[in-house]
């Protein structure tokens, strides 16, 4: 999995253990679970079975009843391990672990006489890789609240973090799509650049397009235009905010525009402590230098620079 410290481990263990994520289709693909490689282990024998949702003491799996895995668990004294397996985002190689744990009593699933939801007490803290998953999935679902208004402007730099393919997207208005240029984005909203009459689009219900890379995926972010700006000189061109139906904010897009305010919230630290140990040894030279501040952004929408095809060469 990716680069995280075992103090980021450790820290979404302590925060995020009690709470339960319900593996949806949704949840499925951003974690990469591959749910044909999950099986309960009981007394050296498998069954295959399905997540239903997991936290980090425990998890609640469906299974068919009528394979004898009730007799197993009578003979194991309820004793049980849970097999997951997880797409790698650097290598062919799935993550696969398993997480010893205790089945703590089963119910009819769906109405069905053949399948049982059963709860299980994980025995010990799970792997280090489940807690990077699941933790990175929470992390990104709370921080889109707590800091929901953080915009980060589109430059080379963040699309190269982000991992944003293109600063040109596309944004559907009445499920026509209409080229635009990024500005800026946030959990809550993004600021872009397209031709069109501000009266005739602010209020209007639209979606934004954003195309990442590594892996490559799209996600179209509902919401609404609230405002918008002149973009000087440029009378055919206005800047527009959006403002995303946050209660339909896809996962995933969660998950990167966290990781990457986490990592440059991680290189603002690191930046602040050596300027704060080269000021407490003065006889020393610096070994970070910090970067100067960015100037403001400040001005009119038509200090960006932008070049954007008619409505009617758009392409979704």
């Amino acid at each position: 999995m990716g680069v995280v410290t075992s103090q980021k481990i450790a820290t979404y263990f302590e925060r995020y253990k009690s709470i339960d994520v319900t593996f949806t289709k949704e949840i499925i693909h951003v974690t990469g679970l591959i749910t044909q490689q999950i099986y309960l282990k009981c007394l050296g024998d498998f069954w295959p079975c399905v997540v239903y949702s997991s936290s980090f003491q425990g998890a609640k799996i469906v299974a068919n009843t009528r394979s004898g895995i009730i007799n197993k668990l009578k003979d194991a004294n309820n004793s049980i391990s849970l097999r997951l397996s997880f797409k790698s985002p650097e290598s062919d190689t799935p993550v696969t672990f398993f997480v010893s744990g205790r089945s703590m009593g089963y119910t009819p699933y769906g109405g069905s006489k053949d399948m049982a939801l059963f709860t299980i007490q994980f025995t010990q803290r799970p792997p280090d890789d489940l807690i990077e998953i699941m933790g990175r999935l929470l992390d990104a679902n709370i921080n889109s609240t707590k800091r929901r208004d953080e915009r980060v402007l589109i430059t080379v730099e963040s699309m190269r973090k982000l991992r944003i393919l293109s600063k040109e997207s596309a944004v559907f208005i009445q499920g026509v799509p209409r080229r635009c240029i990024l500005r800026d984005i946030s959990f809550s909203g993004a600021k872009l650049i397209m031709m069109g009459v501000a009266k005739f689009l602010v209020d209007r219900e639209a979606a934004l397009r954003m195309d990442f890379d590594d892996p490559r995926e799209s996600f179209l972010l509902k919401g609404k235009f609230i405002r918008s700006e002149d973009v000087e000189s440029r009378k055919e061109l206005v800047a527009l905010a959006i403002l995303f139906d946050e209660a339909h904010l896809p996962m995933g897009y969660k998950v990167r525009l966290n990781d990457y305010l986490s990592q440059i919230r991680v290189d603002n630290r690191s930046v602040d402590n050596s300027a704060g140990e080269s000021k407490s040894a003065p006889g020393k030279m610096a070994a970070v230098t910090a970067a100067p501040e960015p100037e403001a952004a400040t001005g009119t929408a038509g200090s960006e620079e932008t070049s954007i095809p008619a409505a009617s060469e758009a392409s979704p």
